[in-house]
């Protein structure tokens, strides 16, 4: 199954597909929602192994690259920022930091049996929109897949248990999606801090309260995050990874990455190369 909504003048689109035909299309980027409905999924996501059980959610921003190992039995949504886009959004659907951009890089998201009957219900009344064509047709998907995004935001909050005042997470939320627009060229707390109109203390006592890694932390494993990408996905030198993530020099960068990944950035390489093409 490949069920598409393409709107060629705003350069949108909302693709739903099954798995086993996903990577027929995996060129396409955009946001992505994978629902395992049976069977094991498994896939690389950043050349990361990530495995999905019956009736398990992941969820995917645009910049994390994703490659099945094996198609299990389920559904993938993946849509542009030009269909929706949830930075805009975020008041309607309090996502931005929980499923994407936030700390945990791939959530994974189970379903209990009355979860199962909301997203199987869900997924027909999509199927049904797509053989609808008419003037309100992207309106009507852009409707449902807000309400997708919403429901997957509620049940990672409940299973991780996410609780405090609503500014609390508001905050944390807004921290990670500075540092996933600003990491390349802003690299210290005390760079967001100044953007949040805090002081990098309160952001430090916030992040401990709420038991999430340091705001330094969050802030060098994007680096690092953005550095394992480019060296699997480019053929950049080090050197030049190093100058685009703003180490002036090889050898910092090559210290900073050991000091994150336990591994030189020459052996990381060299290391995941070998495993995806296994």
């Amino acid at each position: 199954m490949v069920l598409k909504f393409i709107n060629s003048r705003q350069q949108s689109h909302l693709t739903l597909t099954t798995t086993d035909r996903y990577a027929d299309h995996s060129a396409e980027n955009g946001f992505k929602i994978i629902w395992n409905q049976a069977d094991t999924f498994r896939g690389l996501v950043d050349n990361t192994e990530v495995t999905l059980t019956a009736n398990e959610v992941l969820t995917l921003a645009p910049n994390q690259q994703l490659r099945v190992v094996e198609p299990g039995k389920g559904v993938v949504f993946q849509y542009n920022r030009n269909f929706y886009c949830i930075l805009d959004h975020d008041q309607e659907v309090g996502c931005v930091g929980l499923l994407y951009y936030g700390s945990r890089q791939t959530p994974v998201i189970r379903l209990s049996a009355e979860n199962q009957r909301k997203f199987s219900l869900l997924l027909e009344v999509f199927k049904d929109e797509f053989a609808t064509r008419d003037n309100i047709q992207e309106e009507m998907l852009q409707m449902l897949l807000k309400r997708l995004i919403i429901l997957c935001t509620r049940l990672l909050k409940e299973q991780e248990n996410i609780t405090g005042s609503q500014h609390q997470l508001d905050l944390i939320r807004q921290f990670h999606v500075l540092v996933e627009m600003h990491f390349r060229e802003k690299q210290r707390v005390a760079d967001y801090a100044e953007l949040l109109h805090k002081s990098p203390k309160t952001l430090a006592n916030l992040f401990a309260q709420h038991r999430e890694p340091s705001p330094l932390r969050q802030i060098h494993e994007r680096i690092a995050l953005e550095a394992k990408r480019l060296l699997l996905f480019t053929d950049r030198s080090i050197k030049e990874v190093g100058y685009e993530l703003n180490f002036l020099e090889e050898a910092h960068f090559s210290r900073f990455f050991k000091r994150l990944t336990g591994v030189t950035p020459s052996a990381f390489r060299e290391e995941k190369v070998k495993v995806g093409n296994i």
